[in-house]
């Protein structure tokens, strides 16, 4: 039946969600300037549209961002994060599959998404902290886009050692 999850579907929605939620808590760069901080979970943001896929990799991107959130002492931004990472994550999956026609480098099709996650990260927030903090918000702008630069470059470091994984690789 097409409408089942499986088993395994469920899993990796589960271990990208916890390696979003990992990387955006364990590596933490304070940014005194706005009480935030760079991380590097937006790597796992990219690559949870690739691997699991659309569906899954929002979940992936949503859960394991907005429970970042929840642990790390923003519970305002949790909502907020699990929108904009989950969207992120379908927009990376929609350029990754929809250009490969196009553009046959998969690390190319990743940069492309990468770039376009790192737009709606800042864009996102931007609107949501002008709402909290008006025009302080644009202060985060460009550790918003440092932040999503790095996540771009983990991933591209990243892609071929889980493009070799058999079960992510049969997803590709």
């Amino acid at each position: 039946m097409k409408g089942k999850i499986k088993t395994s579907d469920l899993t990796l929605t589960a271990l990208f969600a916890a390696m979003v939620c990992v990387a955006t808590i364990l590596i933490k760069i304070p940014v005194p300037a706005t009480q935030g901080y760079i991380h590097f979970g937006d790597a796992f943001v990219i690559l949870a549209g690739i691997f699991p896929g659309m569906g899954l990799g929002m979940l992936s991107a949503g859960i394991g961002s907005g429970l970042a959130d929840l642990f790390s002492g923003y519970p305002v931004y949790s909502p907020v994060t699990f929108g904009i990472k989950a969207l992120c994550a379908i927009t990376v999956s929609l350029i990754y599959k929809k250009t490969a026609h196009r553009i046959p480098s998969p690390m190319a099709r990743l940069i492309l998404g990468g770039i376009a996650s790192t737009a709606i990260v800042t864009g996102g927030y931007l609107i949501f902290e002008l709402i909290l903090y008006g025009s302080a918000a644009f202060v985060e702008i460009p550790m918003n886009l440092i932040q999503g630069g790095s996540g771009i470059a983990i991933s591209c470091a990243l892609y071929p050692l889980f493009a070799r994984i058999p079960d992510l690789k049969d997803r590709l």
